[in-house]
């Protein structure tokens, strides 16, 4: 059985209709040194555990979700979309 996605826009989707472009972190400020933009950008922890991110949904609504996703279980908790203010948790 394929796994499902929850899209907020499309409802339960198969896994293989999205794309997965990486974590969802906070990104350094415009000023910040290269030295920020590098570790962003480039150096990554592979945590095991909760991981809010960015999927495209490419062969449906075509928008950007955050999907919080256990990298061990494989088990997703929540998908909201990229746009959404909610998206902005402390």
């Amino acid at each position: 059985m394929a796994s499902l996605v929850p899209c907020p826009h499309c409802g339960l989707r198969p896994k293989e209709e999205f794309t997965i472009k990486g974590a969802a972190l906070p990104r350094p400020s415009p000023d910040a040194g290269a030295d920020a933009w590098l570790d962003h950008v480039y150096l990554r922890d592979n945590p095991r555990g909760a991981l809010d991110e960015f999927w495209h949904h490419t062969s449906g609504c075509r928008r950007w979700l955050i999907v919080s996703r256990d990298t061990f279980s494989h088990e997703i908790s929540a998908c909201r979309d990229a746009a959404d203010p909610a998206k902005e948790r402390s």
